[in-house]
């Protein structure tokens, strides 16, 4: 084991600690011992240690090595150190957690759409996957319902370059939505769902800064009864805007919506 030595030397015969600065291209500093004053153009490591370029005025170039106190940058003697590489920044991403495609412009619409049961479904879906759906070209609209779907179905004439995806809510074993979705047996249709009974379900609560969604009794508006359980303005209106607005990202969404709106952009922008 080492044993510490002290420093004996002297307190009038230490030198003083100097600043280190980053060798950052155009800093204009001064060599300490030929007094060659210029401009940083670059840095190099070498054999014998790391090595800087100045550039003086008249456009010569000079190579000094890095040496500690070793220049004076305004009349400051200071020690130059190479300067840290920034890390690359990581790509933008879509609320939807894809990659960023700067400047992109909107694909001419696709045959092929995306349907879903109400305007809030439909909000949802471009708050999240809105960048992505005009990339792909995928037009989403809404139904107000799926009661009369296999006739919605026939009125669109889905074929494999005209796929449709229908996200319907309250897509659970035994549940009207389930056995209205069993009704359209079609290669050229995908209908999928969540267990929701309304789309607001599929917000977060914590994103929406409450507890949990409230259980609202058989028989009573789902909506109206989340509004007066939670102490809301019963204003479903209203209710959904303050709801919409505190989704950011798809991390706001709980992940069975989505997986369905996910396999739905897949289904429809497949190739044939």
């Amino acid at each position: 084991m080492r044993s510490y030595q002290p420093d004996l030397t002297p307190p009038w015969k230490r030198s003083a600690p100097v600043p280190e600065v980053p060798a950052e291209p155009d800093l204009v500093v001064e060599e300490v011992s030929t007094g060659f004053c210029g401009a940083v153009i670059r840095c190099e490591k070498t054999a014998q240690g790391p090595t800087v370029t100045l550039e003086d005025r008249f456009g010569r170039h000079r190579v000094f090595p890095m040496e500690p106190r070793g220049f004076l940058l305004e009349g400051t003697v200071v020690t130059l150190v190479r300067p840290v590489a920034a890390a690359p920044a990581p790509p933008a991403r879509t609320a939807s957690g894809s990659v960023a495609v700067p400047g992109a412009r909107a694909r001419v619409a696709r045959a092929g759409r995306i349907y879903v049961e109400g305007r809030h479904d439909a909000e949802l879906v471009e708050r999240v996957w809105g960048d992505d759906l005009r990339i792909e070209g995928v037009v989403v609209e809404y139904l107000e319902g799926i009661d009369d779907l296999p006739g919605i179905v026939r009125a669109f004439s889905p074929g494999p370059d005209a796929r449709l995806g229908v996200l319907v809510d309250h897509l659970v074993p035994g549940s009207k939505e389930s056995r209205i979705a069993g009704q359209v047996p079609d290669a050229d249709v995908l209908v999928v769902g969540h267990p929701y009974i309304d789309v607001w379900e599929a917000v977060k609560p914590s994103s929406v800064g409450i507890p949990a969604w409230p259980v609202v009794p058989r028989g009573q508006d789902w909506k109206t009864g989340v509004c007066r359980a939670l102490g809301w303005p019963q204003n479903t209106g209203a209710a959904w805007q303050r709801i919409l607005s505190s989704v950011r990202s798809y991390r706001d969404l709980e992940p069975s919506l989505l997986g369905s709106v996910e396999h739905l952009i897949d289904f429809v922008t497949a190739p044939e």
